[in-house]
């Protein structure tokens, strides 16, 4: 039999809804060059190496009567054909023309019948670039036991390296018959199984009765005629459908703010996020006079010294920012966020920036799930918006001889936020990925545009302003987009 599920794993499957999908992203866009890299290419890459995360090739199973938590079986009809996707865009595929092709891929579900994960290749984009979208269930990524599959397809050099395909057979499926005496005889001699099953049904009840609360909340306001969403632009009642916008600027740019005022680069990108946020509020004709601060989660790395732990998933924690989004001036918001990550600097608990992209087969994918289930586990908190920011490698990597140019995460929005920001540093440059509720936000793109003015604004005040970063990679020579 599979490996049961864990009490935090089967919440992110219990609270999942129709309106807040528990998915994570991230959409890669790659010059193939004189690869080859194609859809062909990219199944046979991904058959390859499913090896490493064996998890891919499983499924939920659920015990009958709830006796025990579902578990984890091998899918006898793995098809990875259904999993790897094959889309286009009219040539010359532009970004925006991506992004939205994202933002509807996004705001459907995974079927849970199957394994939790699609992979969309995506042609036609201009210059003969394509893209690859990865898409997995928060259940599955645990950072743990298993990576984003984003993690086994990079390399860090354009030589193509064959593994070969493994002689998996899946193993023999138990019925529900069998899952009920499993169920029984694990509960029997595993009080950790029990006390498992009990946390995980205790969780589901508490969400359903969270969505049953919301629900009747919303039904009663209507009726009454009265607003029952919170009174911000960043929060409301979700629709099922999403909007994705990026920001690509380099990150020479950020470095020459850190240098000009102090602190990090994270410290820059955060107060990035605030005057952006700032800008935006105003730009809608907001009142800043209610809304002084902005509560955010930031999941950061974390020494796990205590547990000599080696994954990425226990050295990820939450830390709560409150961003200053009714400051007007660029520097005092850049100290003040600055100042919010000081204790954690002085807890000696920090790690660098440079020492999380050196892991060996380092990926951003894989800390950007973490961070968002992190971030999920503190919705409690009074969070109002969720931002990961992951350094990455600042040399290119390639998938079948193909360079990655650009990476977007694009993380989930959390039930009754309307915002989420996901960043990460690659190969010289700063990548923002935000998801938006489509009828909450309609106005995404303005907010995109405030984030790039934002760091506008605070190079600026370091009298150092450089041109945008060229469309191309940082070491090649530019070409038009």
């Amino acid at each position: 039999m599979g490996e049961r599920l864990r009490a935090r794993d089967l919440a992110f499957l219990t609270a999942e809804t129709p309106t807040t999908p528990r998915h994570n992203a991230t959409v890669e866009i790659f010059d193939p060059g004189t690869s080859g890299f194609d859809h062909a290419t990219l199944t046979r890459l991904i058959a390859d190496r499913i090896a490493f995360v064996p998890r891919y090739r499983q499924r939920v199973r659920r015990v009958p009567g709830h006796l025990a938590n579902p578990v984890w079986v091998d899918d006898p009809h793995l098809d990875l054909g259904y999993h790897v996707r094959r889309s286009a865009l009219p040539r010359p595929g532009s970004l925006d023309q991506l992004r939205e092709l994202v933002a509807r891929i996004v705001s459907r579900p995974l079927d849970r019948h199957r394994p939790l994960w699609e992979v969309y290749f995506v042609e036609g984009l201009a210059e003969g670039r394509v893209a690859v979208l990865t898409k997995a269930h928060q259940a599955l990524v645990d950072g743990a036991q298993v990576v984003d599959l984003a993690q086994v397809l990079l390399d860090r050099t354009p030589e193509r390296r064959e593994l070969g395909a493994d002689p998996w057979r899946p193993e023999r499926q138990v019925g529900s018959a069998g899952l009920v005496v499993d169920a029984v005889r694990d509960s029997l001699l595993s009080p950790l199984t029990t006390v498992d099953t009990a946390r995980g049904l205790t969780d589901a009840w508490r969400l359903g009765a969270d969505a049953s609360a919301r629900r009747v909340v919303s039904v009663v306001g209507a009726l009454a005629g009265r607003r029952t969403d919170p009174g911000t632009p960043i929060g409301g009642t979700l629709s099922q459908q999403r909007r994705f916008v990026t920001v690509r600027r380099s990150l020479a740019d950020h470095r020459a703010v850190r240098d000009g005022h102090g602190g990090t680069v994270n410290d820059v990108i955060l107060a990035t996020v605030t005057g952006g946020l700032r800008t935006w509020l105003m730009t809608r004709a907001e009142s800043l006079a209610g809304l002084r601060q902005v509560r955010a989660v930031v999941p950061v790395s974390v020494h796990d010294q205590e547990l000599q732990a080696t994954s990425v998933g226990s050295q990820i924690a939450p830390h709560f920012v409150d961003l200053p989004v009714g400051e007007p001036s660029p520097v005092v918001r850049l100290h003040q966020v600055s100042y919010s990550f000081q204790a954690h600097k002085e807890t000696g608990r920090a790690v660098a920036a440079d020492r999380i992209a050196g892991v060996a087969g380092f990926a951003p994918s894989t800390f950007h799930a973490i961070g968002s289930r992190v971030a999920a586990e503190q919705l409690r908190r009074g969070i109002q918006i969720v931002v990961t920011n992951v350094p990455g490698p600042q040399s290119p990597l390639y998938a079948a001889g193909a360079v990655m140019e650009q990476t977007y995460p694009v993380p989930p929005l959390l039930p009754g936020h309307s915002l989420a920001i996901g960043v990460t540093s690659y190969d010289g440059q700063v990548f923002y990925g935000v998801t938006a509720d489509r009828d909450l936000v309609p106005d995404a793109d303005l907010f995109a545009t405030c984030l790039s003015e934002a760091l506008d604004e605070l190079l600026d005040t370091t009298g150092e302003r450089r041109p945008q970063v060229p469309r191309g990679r940082g070491r090649r020579t530019p070409r038009k987009s």
